[in-house]
């Protein structure tokens, strides 16, 4: 009896990059890679979509639809080249208007996207309907995605096999059109059991015609488990990576699954374990000079307790590794288990995974519940789509006072559709003011990553890649910079007593100590610019500066916004008063405690 044939999809290039590097790895280096993959038999390649698409424009000063043309030649005209798309999202960092949904639909399939897996991180079935249509109305294959993961301990109310059932009905009653059916597991958690009775149950439900399959994590350790589950249960396809971006928060490797099915029933994409040692030391070699982080090659006994994807975690820590909290990384999983309770269980995927960690995040750095993270908040409040329970009833109350928004259950797509900023329209307005073309990619690359886009497009965008040499020239100018650079404010504890400690550099370098209460900044000094320092209380970068020096504010006007872990942090005038000074700049990176502006 022949074996039953697996599709085997490479993830190495897409999640696999996401999982382990934050995306950033330079197309000049993979590419050779991607050829080599051709070459041992790999048809089917996830290339490009999720953060994957806005990682090129923010820190590797590539172009996304370049990629995936080079990508499309690498690989060959007949390849399956898929790409990871988010509901209402599509590649956009918020919901899309129905305008921006069919551009996007139009430029994947200009560059040759064979397959789009379409989710929605809330499982709300609706904010599949129009994005689907799209894909299909363009040509390309859909893959309709249901969201999986394991609820924290003590949890219950959703993401068990009923309310995949449920989710799985809901998708054929809908009468979207689809082509294969994935469920989607980005942190990992799913137990093996529940994967093997939700393929049963999908297949009881859909047919032998239907193509099934599993996308998972080994952040938590079980996802080769989790895979020879679906594989018992029937699965037709599987998503693998190969070292040195497999294992740890990427998918399982392909040769590992290979082991795992010696003497099975199973041929796994036609892979020949040697031809894929080949490709292994090839692509071990393309990214040798790459900074591998610790935890991205590990499982993490924590992560059914958060929960959180492999595709964000190390996106996470690197952004907390630059912004020097990093040592906070624990307490944040840890938060998350209460957020993820109180958020209404939507699933941890993109975007959702991030709201989370955000207002984990938030309720670390500034105390519980004491700042809803706009994602979060919005969230609750209904603005994304319907969460799979009811989220808690005084986190609501507490994201619509702090937000200044009412809960809604309006179609998000129809409360898009009114935003000018969400229009074609106003794009292009933008670009010509910018002095930039008007072309349909230019449109979206401004519309899905907005001043990070333009910069790029006037060819001011940073290049963040940790990489041998790039790191180093780095390191470089930093130290050029250090002669004009303010002082350092750092926050410790002696004998249970916080102290604000400022080291002042150059030739006049000195020590100021100053006693305060967690997350405080420095007591208010003259400093000789105005009578009120305003200082950040956590790391990050000026996203955007509302004010100017000589503008009259009021207690509580926001003077400018803070991006920390892709969350806004408004910072605003602690009374009445002139703005003196404003001591930071777009796009700068600030530090615990850096001066940001003073009042007189």
């Amino acid at each position: 009896m022949a074996k039953k044939y697996i599709d085997v999809m490479d993830t190495t290039f897409r999640d696999g990059f996401q999982s382990v590097f934050g995306g950033r790895v330079l197309m000049e280096d993979f590419l050779p890679a991607v050829e080599k993959a051709r070459d041992i038999g790999i048809t089917h390649f996830e290339f490009g979509g999720g953060a994957r698409f806005q990682s090129l424009f923010f820190y590797l000063r590539e172009n996304a639809f370049e990629m995936m043309k080079k990508f499309r030649e690498a690989a060959g005209p007949e390849a399956n080249l898929q790409v990871l798309a988010r509901g209402i999202n599509t590649v956009m960092l918020d919901t899309g208007s129905r305008e921006m949904i069919d551009l996007f639909a139009k430029l994947f399939a200009k560059y040759e996207t064979t397959t789009v897996r379409n989710f929605d991180a809330l499982n709300d079935i609706r904010n599949l309907e129009y994005s689907g249509a799209a894909i299909k109305k363009n040509g390309m294959l859909h893959e309709v995605v249901v969201t999986l993961m394991d609820l924290p301990p003590g949890c219950s109310g959703a993401h068990d096999v009923p309310f995949y059932e449920k989710k799985v009905r809901e998708i054929l009653d809908s009468g979207i059109e689809f082509d294969s059916i994935a469920f989607k597991d980005a942190s990992g958690t799913s137990s093996p059991a529940k994967i093997y009775d939700t393929i049963k149950m999908a297949r009881r439900l859909l047919g032998d015609d239907v193509h099934i399959r599993l996308h998972t994590h080994e952040t938590a350790g079980v996802s080769v488990a989790g895979y020879l589950a679906a594989l018992d249960a029937g699965v037709d396809g599987i998503d693998l990576a190969c070292a040195p971006v497999s294992g740890g928060t990427s998918q399982p490797d392909m040769l590992t699954l290979l082991h795992a099915t010696k003497g099975m029933n199973y041929n796994l994409g036609d892979l020949e374990l040697h031809k894929v040692l080949e490709y292994q030391e090839f692509l071990k070699e393309c990214l040798k000079d790459y900074f591998i982080p610790p935890e991205a090659t590990q499982v993490n006994p924590l992560i059914p307790f958060a929960p959180m994807p492999g595709g964000a975690l190390t996106a996470n820590t690197q952004m907390m590794r630059d912004n020097g909290t990093l040592d906070k990384f624990p307490e944040v999983l840890k938060a998350m288990t209460e957020v993820v309770e109180k958020g209404g269980y939507g699933t941890s995927v993109t975007p959702v995974s991030q709201f989370y960690w955000q207002q984990a995040y938030a309720n670390v750095v500034f105390g519980p519940w004491k700042q809803i993270a706009p994602g979060y908040g919005k969230m609750v409040l209904g603005y994304f789509g319907r969460t799979p329970v009811a989220p808690d009833p005084e986190i609501v109350e507490l994201a619509s006072k702090q937000l200044k928004l009412e809960p809604t259950t309006e179609n998000p797509l129809d409360i898009a559709d009114r935003d000018e900023k969400k229009s074609i329209a106003y794009w292009k307005k933008v670009l010509e003011e910018e002095g930039l073309e008007t072309t349909e990619e230019n449109i979206f690359i401004a519309a899905s990553c907005d001043k990070k886009g333009i910069a790029f497009l006037k060819g001011e965008s940073p290049l963040m890649v940790r990489k041998k040499g790039l790191m180093e020239e780095e390191t470089q100018e930093k130290g050029k910079d250090m002669a004009n650079k303010g002082p350092e404010v750092y926050t410790v504890v002696v004998d249970g007593k916080t102290y604000n400690v400022q080291i002042a550099q150059g030739e006049n370098a000195n020590i100021q100590v100053v006693e305060g209460g967690q997350n405080s900044a420095p007591a208010p000094t003259d400093g000789g610019k105005g009578t009120i320092e305003i200082r950040s209380q956590t790391p990050g970068n000026v996203w955007k500066i509302l004010k100017n020096v000589g503008d009259r504010v009021e207690e509580g006007d926001v003077i400018m916004i803070l991006e920390a872990m892709k969350m806004e942090i408004e910072i605003a005038a602690p009374e009445a008063g002139v703005i003196k000074s404003i001591d930071v700049a777009v796009n700068d990176s600030v530090k615990d405690g850096q001066l940001l502006a003073t009042l007189g």
